[in-house]
């Protein structure tokens, strides 16, 4: 909340207070905070206003449905921040470029340029604003992607230069050869990690117990179970770096073996030049992070399939939406539920503001409340 503007200073900003308020009553306010009651406003917080267009009346490409070729974009569409503007800057650009290029060729209209939820953040943000509308001032937030553990910054040119190249956004030879060769790196050192195997034994051994053995590790039996190393980069704090150390040191050893004389004379299989690389830092984010997530991005995903089979499922009309009983939700979640009363999944996914990941806990929830209950019926039933 209180964050200092630099280190020779003794200014502090607010972050988080709102400022629609004349200067006395914002002094009022953080004088009436503990700490805080002899503070000074050295310069007094404010607001904007501004009108903006319902965003509902627009199309995925953010082209105004009512009039073709109008494309709009940034504040106007409800959206707050430079880099929602950004955003959608570069749909209703690209799309309004495309279109006006099509109509001056005398072609016929173009495929539209979208983003999905599952491509882009950019994605998500029309998608929610198009869909959903807004009735305050709309901002990204991760919490707002069902897909997030896919959407990360490390792959971004994987999930986005393709496209763009597709649709005419992309066109440096350099820059698609990059891609090609950053892609062709990628899945090598993934099938490496994946075709090294040690015992779960010899992993233990040499990464520690605790961290690269586990509780099974040492069961009569295991020894004879091998795992890859891109099993045990799965597993919690191991780190490329810590098992592609390991990968070097068996490759050493396995050509010191391969060194080894018969009869004064070396083997021929030793290759005095012979090294393991590590994977290269241009994808190291990348083929680390693919392989943590791996496990969770197939959750989340079935978590995704069973929300979108349940859109027709009802909300029993006496669930409580409260903190105790909701504690992944936010303060705003819990009073948007309470307002609006969903009876079915299918309107709870139209409600502005509930993420995604919400609603799947919500859905959870619902299916745990309803278990609950026939197990109750069916107890009533035998005590009948």
């Amino acid at each position: 909340f209180l964050e200092p503007e630099g280190l020779n200073t003794d200014i502090v900003y607010p972050n988080g207070m709102s400022g629609p308020y004349p200067e006395e009553i914002q002094l009022k306010i953080f004088r009436s905070m503990q700490g805080l009651e002899k503070t000074e406003i050295v310069r007094p917080g404010y607001d904007v206003e501004y009108d903006f267009v319902n965003p509902q009346v627009l199309t995925h490409t953010l082209e105004a449905k009512s009039i073709a070729g109008l494309y709009l974009a940034g504040q106007i569409c409800g959206t707050t921040g430079y880099e929602e503007a950004g955003a959608q800057g570069i749909i209703a650009g690209a799309n309004a470029g495309r279109a006006a290029g099509a109509a001056y060729r005398g072609e016929k209209a173009p495929v539209p340029f979208v983003l999905g939820r599952d491509e882009a953040y950019i994605g998500v943000l029309i998608d929610d604003l198009v869909t959903k509308g807004t009735s305050e001032p709309y901002r990204m937030f991760t919490s707002r992607a069902e897909y997030r553990i896919s959407l990360r910054a490390d792959n971004a040119d994987l999930r986005l230069t393709r496209k763009g190249a597709e649709y005419g956004l992309v066109t440096d030879p350099e820059r698609l050869a990059a891609l090609d060769m950053r892609q062709a790196l990628i899945a090598d050192n993934v099938d490496r990690l994946r075709d090294f195997k040690l015992y779960v034994t010899d992993w233990a051994k040499r990464g520690g117990n605790d961290l690269m053995g586990g509780a099974a590790a040492h069961r009569p039996g295991r020894e004879s179970h091998k795992k890859s190393a891109e099993e045990v980069l799965g597993m919690p704090n191991v780190s490329l770096k810590m098992v592609e150390e390991i990968m070097a040191d068996v490759f050493d050893e396995e050509q010191e073996e391969k060194q080894s004389t018969v009869d004064g004379e070396s083997s021929s299989e030793y290759d005095v030049d012979a090294k393991m690389n590590p994977t290269p830092p241009s994808v190291y984010d990348t083929v680390e992070a693919s392989i943590k997530y791996k496990s969770y991005v197939v959750r989340q995903e079935k978590d995704i399939e069973s929300w979108r089979k349940a859109q027709g499922a009802r909300i029993p009309p006496n669930i409580i939406y409260d903190h105790s009983v909701l504690p992944a939700f936010s303060k705003e979640e819990i009073e948007k539920l309470n307002s609006f009363r969903p009876s079915t999944f299918a309107e709870a996914s139209q409600i502005s503001g509930l993420t995604p990941q919400s609603l799947v806990y919500l859905y959870h929830h619902v299916m745990r409340l309803n278990k609950e209950s026939r197990r109750k019926k069916r107890e009533e039933g035998v005590a009948v």
